[in-house]
């Protein structure tokens, strides 16, 4: 089992081994619907070839001297029933693999989406954002189109071979050898189709992926791409990706124009009615039972012609599956620890001989100090000394690889990821914020919360002004990722919503770099009357706020240069004396 961030409650378990064990264990979560849909399909295919059974008879009765018109119409009557069984028992068909259809695009998609939720930022870093979406779209979409109408196909053609074998078998036993003949290379030819057209189907999903990705880069990019005059080179990208998607497209075309199947099915059927006829001719077989027999030979057509289109959905969907189960079974770096400490926390954290590194380069090396409860902790460096990685290192979005970190004297690890990161609140310059309403956006972390804590924390925040300017107030929807809002109006939202949570532990990773000075020293008096109550690290440049943080931690390339007040800085570490200058 993969460790994960994030669980469902009372998840389904499905078989996660392969593409199709993990298909055939959501279908199997609704068996009732396979098992109608084949009965269905067996009461509907011999209800098809038991008409041509009686159309032959039809022939025998009129070909006979003196027949009665009674026994025609006896013949009429049961092809008339049996028309009615093939109609109901094709919708129920039809009905059953819908449904089922649904269900398993509907389940494999919260699945995917559970798991993705659940796996660590490391894992996110990794990935590309356009073949995610694609993996939760297109392929997701796949599965459906297989069931309906692909495996409904597969299932109604299969019928479609057995139900009039076994009805030749009924007329004359000696009309077997050609059915025989037919089906042994109908076998041959469909293995040998799917054979090659398998990879073929999983690279087109690839490059579908590759080519998403490039789109939504493109679109995420679009103000850089524009700002540099880049169009021409980004089309000419997107091209190349485009015209390996229909190469891969065009090859699994050519293999299914050499579908040889359709010439297998021609080839036998011509040999059955010269087969037929030469047992006619000696008096073997009748008139009627030749109808029924080229009748019957003739509803070969139709599972071996759907079988071009059946196949290819199949295939396209154990592809999408492949694609999918790659995302749901890879490992995340971070166990979500369900059964570990699980209470209030107090404040104190202690690094222990800390490393981290993304690669093989660490970017933190050999970090050790400790902050009591409700004490202020400041961190400076350089750029790419590592001062946002160790913030992250605390709630856990990522873990340290050497070392431990404690928080009230208990490893971050031991503790359950939920209860920890609910109590430690994280402000980054990067805010990121939701396409929902201002006050969705702030009572994130806390959505049952009354309008009136929204408020409150929306004026010590400096937020309320500006949003009661909007004409909607709180209830205004923002634009995706806050586009509609200034680089200082969204930091304000991303401090209310952390003044919201009311932490236990606040990490500000340069909140206010996008504020302007007169707001800033409204913010600083809020955040400096609330981190008197918990304990809170700064990352920031700005003298006003390094001044009033109890200890300064001082990084240079993710080793620990020194540690402690402003004034004890100032006189014995060069290196915070350089910085302190600079600004």
């Amino acid at each position: 089992m993969a460790n994960r961030e994030f669980t469902i409650e009372k998840e389904y378990h499905y078989n996660r081994k392969g593409p199709v064990q993990w298909i055939i264990s959501h279908a199997g979560r609704y068996w009732f619907f396979p098992l109608a849909t084949l009965l269905a399909a067996v009461i509907n295919n011999f209800s098809y070839s038991g008409i041509h059974m009686f159309i032959g008879k039809g022939f025998d009765v009129i070909v006979k001297n003196g027949w009665l018109f009674d026994e025609l119409l006896t013949v009429i009557y049961t092809i008339i029933l049996l028309a009615v069984f093939q109609g109901v028992t094709g919708l129920v068909r039809n009905y059953s693999i819908e449904f089922l259809a649904q269900r398993i695009e509907r389940d494999s998609r919260e699945e995917l989406f559970a798991s993705l939720l659940g796996k660590s930022q490391s894992f996110h870093g990794r990935q590309m954002i356009g073949d995610i979406m694609a993996r939760c779209t297109n392929d997701v979409r796949s599965l459906n189109y297989m069931f309906s109408p692909g495996v409904m196909l597969i299932i109604d053609s299969g019928m479609g071979l057995i139900a009039p074998f076994v009805l030749i078998g009924f007329l004359d036993y000696r009309l077997l050898p050609i059915p025989v003949l037919f089906t042994i290379f109908l076998f041959l030819t469909v293995w040998d189709y799917n054979r090659r057209l398998e990879p073929v189907s999983y690279a087109e999903r690839n490059q579908f992926g590759v080519m998403n990705s490039e789109l939504a880069e493109t679109v995420q990019g679009f103000e850089v791409i524009k700002a540099n005059s880049r169009e021409g080179l980004e089309q000419d990208q997107f091209k190349e990706k485009a015209a390996l998607y229909r190469d891969y497209y065009i090859k699994q075309g050519d293999i299914q124009a050499r579908y040889y199947p359709m010439l297998v099915f021609t080839v036998c059927w011509a040999l059955a009615f010269l087969y037929s006829a030469f047992l006619w001719q000696q008096k073997i077989i009748t008139v009627g039972q030749l109808v029924s027999f080229m009748g019957l030979m003739s509803a070969f057509r139709f599972p071996t012609f759907i079988s071009l289109f059946s196949f290819n959905l199949v295939q396209m969907g154990i592809a999408g599956a492949k694609r999918i189960l790659e995302l749901i079974n890879a490992r995340s770096d971070v166990d979500e620890n369900t059964k570990g400490i699980s209470r209030p926390i107090k404040g104190q954290v202690k690094f222990d001989n800390v490393s981290f590194g993304y690669g093989e380069k660490k970017t933190l090396n050999g970090l050790s100090f400790s902050v009591e409860p409700g004490q202020t902790i400041a961190i400076v460096g350089k750029t790419g000394s590592g001062k946002t990685t160790l913030t992250r290192l605390v709630n856990r979005i990522y873990d340290c690889s050497e070392g431990a970190i404690l928080i009230d004297g208990k490893d971050v690890r031991e503790w359950s990821l939920a209860s920890l990161r609910q109590q430690i609140a994280s402000i980054e310059q990067d805010v990121f914020l939701f396409s929902k309403t201002i006050r969705e956006n702030i009572a994130f972390g806390c959505p049952d919360v009354d309008a009136k804590r929204v408020e409150e924390v929306a004026r010590a925040a400096c937020a309320h002004d500006f949003i009661i300017s909007f004409k909607e107030g709180y209830d205004t929807v923002i634009g995706e990722r806050g586009v509609t809002l200034s680089g200082g109006q969204k930091q304000r939202l991303a401090i209310a919503r952390a003044f919201l949570t009311d932490p236990k532990i606040l990490i500000l990773d340069d909140s206010t770099s996008a504020i302007d000075s007169a707001t800033e020293d409204q913010i600083q008096q809020a955040m400096h009357r609330i981190s008197r109550e918990r304990t809170t690290f700064i990352i920031t440049h700005r003298l006003s706020q390094i001044r009033w943080a109890d200890r300064i931690l001082v990084l240079n390339q993710g080793c620990p240069v020194s540690f402690g007040s402003h004034e004890e800085l100032l006189k014995e570490c060069g290196e915070y004396r350089r910085i302190f200058l600079s600004n």
